[in-house]
């Protein structure tokens, strides 16, 4: 349920109707527009009568909602969220590039790619240090010492960092981490997403690999509920019965999702796609869609990367792409750091 309250409202009413609200056993999000304020109402809001609500002179209108997330709705909050990390600005007009290997390898590749994708323009680092993969045989990541190692690469670069966590037993090990993701296998892993509410860190949410929109942004509820607002959502494709790719990639969800959520949206196209070659041509078209930012894999030896080095780009590659980029930026109403 929405109350929408009048502009230049008394301040002591308004105190009164979200203490009320509150003895009823909801949670109050307060936001506050240009030209009014709205009180988002969280919970069982049978209770509440919406014409006794009405009556009171500082309200401008009562309106329920029928989606179940509620904190991450647009209705409760018109305005788009902004994070801050490290003083770079996701959302709203400004949009973020993320970069760097699937995987952290060693301290050398590590630095050199944080020093080259900074470089071409990119303001946030990421590398796995936990890798979930199909196969139990496969290269899982440095585990502690690949934080260590991005923690290394900040210290060299002043980069914020970004890089997945897999388990509520690993949390300790992220109270240095600048975002932290939580990955598609475990956008429904709701034990961790309840404990990253929990945090005042911003996390990077991805779309699961075959979940509906209204799932994706419950998962982001389940974070919200906990207290934690800074979420940003990631489009990074979803699986069909097509074989070329290895996911397909749902542009059609970024403008959707953000006339539903608030909340920044990016796109991954290295996962979405799996091949390298098209990075560059899903990137633009992610832009064009409106999205806020993007998470791009750079590697600077691909073909011997210890995990998807098929879909990921040279520094020269990522260069020339951030070019582009950022001549489409202002026919979208974005604004890179640059600009």
């Amino acid at each position: 349920m929405i109350i929408v309250i009048k502009k230049d409202s008394d301040e002591k009413q308004l105190k009164r109707l979200i203490d009320w609200v509150k003895g009823l056993g909801l949670e109050v999000n307060l936001s506050h527009g240009d030209n009014s304020t709205l009180l988002g109402l969280v919970g069982d809001t049978s209770l509440v009568d919406t014409d006794l609500v009405r009556s009171v002179e500082i309200v401008e209108k009562v309106q329920r909602i029928q989606e179940p997330y509620k904190a991450a709705n647009r209705k409760f909050h018109p305005q788009d969220t902004v994070i801050d990390v490290g003083g770079h600005l996701i959302g709203g007009n400004n949009f973020q590039l993320i970069a760097g290997p699937c995987s952290v390898e060693s301290e050398e590749q590590i630095i050199g790619v944080a020093k080259a994708v900074k470089a071409a323009g990119a303001t946030i680092l990421r590398g796995g240090a936990f890798k979930p993969r199909t196969s139990p045989y496969a290269f899982q990541g440095l585990k502690g010492e690949g934080i260590s190692l991005l923690l290394e690469a900040k210290r060299e670069t002043g980069m914020p960092i970004i890089t997945e966590i897999m388990s509520v037993r690993h949390l300790d090990m992220f109270e240095d981490v600048d975002i932290i993701q939580v990955g598609a296998r475990n956008m429904q892993n709701f034990e961790l997403l309840r404990e990253l509410g929990r945090l005042r860190k911003p996390v990077f949410l991805k779309r699961g690999l075959a979940n509906t929109v209204e799932e994706w942004l419950m998962s982001a509820e389940y974070i919200m509920s906990e207290g934690n607002t800074e979420v940003i959502l990631c489009e990074r494709g979803i699986r069909t019965f097509e074989p070329y790719t290895r996911n397909t990639l749902d542009l059609s969800a970024v403008p959707l999702v953000k006339e539903k959520t608030h909340l920044p949206v990016f796109v991954d196209p290295s996962h979405a796609s799996g091949l390298s070659r098209l990075v560059s041509p899903l990137s633009l078209a992610a832009v064009g869609a409106g999205a806020d930012g993007l998470i791009i894999e750079v590697h600077n030896d691909p073909e011997h990367a210890l995990c998807d080095g098929a879909q990921s780009l040279r520094p020269e590659q990522f260069a020339e792409l951030v070019k582009k980029i950022e001549v489409m930026l202002p026919l979208v109403g974005k604004k890179g750091e640059k600009q």
